[in-house]
Order: C-alpha cells, then sequence, then structure tokens
C-alpha cells in the first residue's frame, strides 16, 4: 500500500519550501531539531521572541515568513506523526514537493533520530489540554424571604481542579448546581461511568 502523501501542493506550502531551500543546510539542522523537540507541547512557544528575532537575521528573512517556514516544518512534521512514516518515504515525498534533496535528506536523519520518541510523547499526551487533578464540593442553603418563610433553596457547588498538561498549576472552577441540574449531571455520569465500563 503506498503512503499517504502528506504535504498539500498549496502556494503557501511552496513558498515555505522556496524559503527553506535558501537556509544554510547546517543551520536548518539545528532548526529542525528544536522544533521536533518542543514538537509535542501545545501551550509552549518553540522560540522566544528574542530567539525569532535572531533567526530572522540569521536567515535573512522578514517576521511573515519566518513564521511561514517554522509553522510549515511543524505541521510536516505532525504529519509525519500522525501517519508514523518511515524516514525514506518523508524524504521522498519532500522531493516531491521540491524540497532540495540535501534538506530533504536532514529532514529524514532528524525523523529517523527522533521520531519514534516524538510519536511515543504524542502517544502519551492527552487530547484534552487540561486534567481533573481534584474535586471539592459544598452545599449552599438560600433561604427564602419571610413572604415565603418555608422555602429553601438548596444550591451545590463543585469545585474542579484542573491542570494544564504543559505547566504545573492547578486552577479551579466552580460550578453551581440547583437540585434539578445536579441530578441531571448525575445521570450523564451515569451513562458516560455505563459506557466506559462496556469498553473495558
Amino acid at each position: 500500500m503506498a503512503a499517504p502523501t502528506v504535504i498539500p501542493d498549496t502556494v503557501s506550502v511552496r513558498k515555505a519550501v522556496s524559503l527553506i531551500n535558501a537556509i544554510d543546510t547546517g543551520k536548518f539542522s539545528r532548526l529542525l531539531s528544536r522544533i521536533l523537540q518542543k514538537l509535542h507541547l501545545k501551550a509552549e512557544s518553540t522560540f522566544t521572541e528574542e530567539e525569532e528575532e535572531k533567526l530572522q537575521a540569521a536567515f535573512s528573512v522578514e517576521k511573515q515568513d519566518l513564521h511561514l517556514v517554522l509553522e510549515t516544518i511543524a505541521f510536516i512534521l505532525e504529519q509525519a506523526v500522525y501517519h508514523n512514516l518511515k524516514p525514506t518515504v518523508l524524504q521522498q515525498q519532500l522531493e516531491h514537493s521540491k524540497l532540495d534533496h540535501d534538506k530533504a535528506e536532514v529532514f529524514a536523519t532528524t525523523w529517523a533520530a527522533a521520531g519514534p520518541e516524538t510519536v511515543e510523547k504524542f502517544r502519551q499526551r492527552t487530547l484534552s489540554p487540561q486534567k481533573l487533578e481534584s474535586v471539592g464540593w459544598q452545599l449552599n442553603l438560600q433561604m427564602a424571604q419571610s413572604t415565603q418563610a418555608k422555602q429553601k433553596s438548596p444550591q451545590a457547588v463543585l469545585e474542579l481542579g484542573m491542570n494544564n498538561e504543559d505547566s504545573k498549576n492547578v486552577e479551579k472552577v466552580f460550578v453551581e448546581f440547583n437540585h434539578q441540574e445536579l441530578f441531571e449531571f448525575y445521570n450523564k455520569l451515569e451513562t458516560i461511568q455505563a459506557q466506559l465500563d462496556s469498553l473495558t
């Protein structure tokens, strides 16, 4: 079975390819390695603004063109991760997209060295950027005014401790339910639990 074509033939990709072809191969190799190291970190930028300015000077490109190059490289690597491409297939597809042989070879060599580890990092990454770390709750009872002395309005407040996988900070999210809303929420959780049980 032929490998899927992962590099689209678009105007922006063609422009990025011509910009990449103009970069010194040694510098390109270091750039590629850095992007690959940080590819799995969703919330973190690969380069600081100061580093981007240095890259602009080193590659003699405008900021917009540098971003196009960085985004295209990241896109190609993400496609390689998603399709778990063999280095030789990646090289062939890049050369087919008119990337110079030496640059395509750098891609293939870098991918051969770090690709399996990168694929594994993506496998371990959660689909949602946030994970539930803790759950707390409290019950608030709001008494009615004197005109409706016997009416009580109970409110449950859930405190969800959410953790972003790229940082260590726990953000607290508070959700308030009346009796009916809490009952509906409970029923949804029961349905989710039943579906999870059926899968295991």
